[in-house]
C-alpha cells in the first residue's frame, strides 16, 4: 500500500470541550475528502498548500544562498555595477 497521512481533527462542543481524534489515511482518501469539500474550503485548503509550498521553496533557495565566501567588497562591486547600470540607462534618456 501507499504511504499513509495522519490527519487530526478537533470538533469543538457546544459545552466548549475539546475532542480529539486521529484518522490514518493514504492519499487516496484524502483526495476523496477533498473533493467533496465545498467550493471554498477548497480554495482556503489551496492557499495554505501554497503557502507551506512557497515556505519551503524559499527555505530552500536563502539555504542555497548561504556561503561563507561571500565578502563585503563582492558586494560593494555587484552594487556598484547595478547602480552604474541605472545611471547609464537615466543618462540616456
Amino acid at each position: 500500500m501507499g504511504e499513509e497521512i495522519a490527519i487530526v481533527t478537533r470538533d469543538r462542543l457546544k459545552a466548549m470541550t475539546l475532542t480529539q481524534y486521529q484518522l490514518l489515511l493514504n492519499f487516496e482518501q484524502v483526495l476523496t475528502l477533498v473533493k467533496q469539500l465545498p467550493e471554498p474550503e477548497k480554495l482556503q485548503l489551496s492557499q495554505e498548500l501554497a503557502k507551506e509550498l512557497l515556505d519551503v521553496k524559499l527555505t530552500a533557495l536563502l539555504e542555497s544562498f548561504q556561503t561563507d565566501e561571500l565578502w563585503l567588497e563582492t558586494i560593494t562591486e555587484e552594487v556598484e555595477a547595478v547602480r552604474s547600470e541605472i545611471y547609464a540607462k537615466q543618462s540616456a534618456d
